[in-house]
């Protein structure tokens, strides 16, 4: 009798997800960044590190911060991976740069030390959010593997390819 009944639970879960696979429609938030978004903000971010001759690892978050895309170049340190996922999850976390975050974390500022709360944060510049062409916020990128400097111009070109 177990076994019958396991096996019939079992019948009507494949039998669910089958038919939840079949109409995606009913499982993707509007609001959400898409894969196909995500995508195409990585492949404007690394244009934008060719140009610059740098190697980066680039990570873009949907807008609940969960990872949906990453990528790392050829070559780009291993140590920034988990920088650029961080990066992307503060920007959307706080629904703002990481720079701007920065700003305000600092000795003496209102949110010093919060760089150590919600399991890390990043704090200095290469995390920005990502809107739609309606200026919605749907995620954010990080970018991390070179200078501040340039790990900001790389996530502000990625986050540029979906604004428009």
């Amino acid at each position: 009798m177990f076994k019958t009944t396991l096996t019939a639970l079992a019948a009507g879960l494949v039998m669910t997800v089958a038919a939840a696979a079949a109409d995606t429609s009913k499982l993707v938030l509007p609001g959400d960044i898409t894969l196909e978004q995500a995508t195409k903000a990585i492949e404007a971010a690394q244009a934008k590190a060719k140009q610059q001759d740098t190697l980066m690892n680039i990570a873009i978050v949907d807008a609940g911060g969960n990872l949906k895309a990453f990528a790392r170049m050829e070559g780009a340190f291993l140590g920034s991976v988990d920088i650029s996922i961080k990066k992307a999850k503060t920007a959307r976390l706080f629904n703002m740069p990481t720079k701007d975050l920065g700003a305000i974390s600092q000795v003496g500022q209102p949110l010093y030390g919060i760089e150590v709360t919600n399991g890390g944060l990043v704090v200095f510049g290469g995390g920005e959010l990502i809107k739609d062409k309606n200026g919605l916020i749907i995620g954010a990128i990080g970018v991390s593997g070179s200078s501040v400097e340039n790990d900001m111009a790389v996530a502000q070109a990625g986050a540029a390819a979906l604004a428009h």
